[in-house]
């Protein structure tokens, strides 16, 4: 029996690496939450049943990944709701990290009005402790700003707010995300940024050229989000399915999902066949490790809403892409104009 516990603990674990200097190690890939709050705000993916959000939580950690990203924002703070219960009655021991975000406001009398982006101290501060709530924990492993705020808040106030909340131990780790170098620069002046979380995809490559090697520079830990560009690089999205995306999914009204950008984008998602072919692996695995070969990325944000999901992109974790991989890679974008920013990692 103790073997066999051993063999099975082998198997479950995936690689970590640090986030920075936060004292945390974690798994290549995490788990996203922003489709788990379901549908009927602004930035919805349509309806999601919460039966089948928190057996893909479970599913994810039971795999072996040790932390989830969510947000205030998502379904309104349902989807922080959602991996409350999900991770009740997980020992702690077991417990993934959770990381959340804040600096978005919503008017709970119109779901669908666009939340707002604030950033006063006493605003962060209710979210945080709303956060705490939903998420049924007594301290937030990472809270990061989720935009930079447009009600006219200094950096100055809300970064901060957050290191004071850090101090106070109400938080972990401080970190922001969607914030540009020079944001980065006047934060880290303040106090350490411990981590960004940029976004960054075979589609969406600008990060790569500015944030990465500043994060790299100042020990900041880099959690990139949308890697299979919201579906499209999993290797199972196609024209027809973006033709069915109903108006309360976001994706329908994107320029990424319609046009010659739908176009562009599929026949890059086509040209990863061979190379996941080769590794005996999934497209969406192939798209998810070419955001991991560069060196500044600690780990990538990957969304699934059904435990079937996890298990197509979890491969990742483990992938090593050879210099061949990412030259056929590189080539292919040129070749399908898909997206900007630069091509191949170093």
């Amino acid at each position: 029996m103790p073997e066999e516990s051993a063999r099975a603990g082998a198997e479950r674990a995936l690689p970590t690496r640090p986030l920075g200097r936060t004292g945390m190690h974690i798994t290549r890939t995490g788990l996203g939450a922003w489709a788990l709050g379901g549908g009927g705000w602004a930035a919805a993916w349509g309806p999601q049943d919460d039966r089948d959000s928190i057996a893909a939580i479970r599913h994810a950690v039971a795999r072996g990944v040790n932390w989830i990203d969510t947000a205030a924002v998502y379904g309104l703070g349902h989807a922080e709701e959602v991996v409350g219960r999900a991770l009740a009655d997980i020992p702690p021991s077991e417990r993934p990290y959770v990381f959340t975000k804040c600096g978005m406001v919503w008017d709970p009398n119109d779901r669908t009005s666009t939340p707002q982006r604030i950033g006063r101290a006493a605003s962060i501060r209710r979210e945080a402790e709303a956060s705490l709530r939903r998420l049924r924990a007594e301290r937030l492993d990472l809270l990061q700003m989720h935009w930079p705020p447009q009600d006219g808040t200094p950096l100055e106030e809300y970064w901060g707010t957050l290191l004071e909340l850090k101090a106070e131990g109400k938080v972990r780790a401080v970190g922001l995300s969607n914030h540009d170098v020079a944001q980065l620069e006047a934060a880290e002046r303040i106090g350490h940024v411990d981590t960004l979380q940029p976004p960054l995809s075979l589609i969406r490559r600008g990060a790569a050229a500015d944030e990465l090697p500043w994060c790299a520079a100042h020990e900041t830990g880099v959690i990139v989000y949308s890697p299979m560009q919201s579906g499209l690089l999993t290797g199972t999205f196609s024209a027809e399915r973006a033709a069915r995306l109903p108006a309360d999914d976001w994706r329908s009204r994107s320029p990424d999902f319609t046009g010659e950008g739908l176009r562009r984008n599929l026949a890059l998602a086509d040209a990863l066949r061979p190379i996941a072919a080769r590794h005996d692996t999934t497209v969406a695995a192939v798209a998810v490790a070419w955001t991991l070969a560069w060196r500044p990325v600690t780990a990538a944000i990957v969304g699934a809403r059904r435990p079937d999901q996890v298990d197509g992109w979890l491969p990742a974790a483990r992938l090593e892409l050879t210099a061949e991989d990412l030259d056929e890679i590189a080539r292919a974008i040129e070749a399908t104009g898909a997206g900007s920013g630069p091509i191949r990692p170093s």
